[in-house]
């Protein structure tokens, strides 16, 4: 069986500011339909990705910003992070987890807290291994993203 991740909904209080937010990030815009009042779906999709992302009116009911630990694969974190930074996106610093593998947490007041007391520390990991380089943001309404840098995917990938 071939199964691929396609599409994620995405929770947002306005699309316009959405798409617009999405757009500067450099998604390309596939889809921005609204065939009645009530509904309208904006599909996008991240530059060399196979998954996309869609929101909109009458798409979903979670909370705005309840979306978190959307990952991102570059070659070049550092790259990466001023590219988006260069398109007006605020971007957390690279960083590294302390335990070695950084996996999204909850943040609350401006604190992410991870499991097992991990934590993050400056700048890319010390040998740039694969799997080991980070950087953040959100968008508009608060859904998280991460950047993970990835030089070498584990084999079959």
């Amino acid at each position: 069986m071939d199964l691929k991740l396609e599409l994620i909904v995405l929770p947002v209080s306005d699309v316009d500011r959405a798409k617009a937010f999405y757009e500067a990030a450099g998604f390309r815009l596939d889809l921005d339909a609204a065939p009645s009042e009530g509904w309208r779906a904006v599909h996008l999709t991240p530059p060399g990705s196979e998954c996309s992302i869609i929101f909109g009116k009458g798409l979903t009911r979670a909370a705005p910003g309840s979306v978190q630990g959307l990952y991102l694969v570059v070659l070049d974190i550092e790259e990466a992070r001023a590219e988006l930074v260069g398109r007006g996106i605020e971007v957390s610093e690279v960083f590294h987890d302390d335990g070695g593998i950084f996996y999204h947490g909850h943040e609350a007041g401006g604190v992410v807290h991870h499991g097992q007391d991990q934590g993050r520390l400056a700048g890319p990991h010390p040998d740039r291994a694969s799997y080991g380089s980070y950087a953040t943001f959100n968008d508009p309404d608060g859904n998280g993203w991460v950047l993970q840098e990835v030089k070498q995917r584990a084999p079959g990938r």
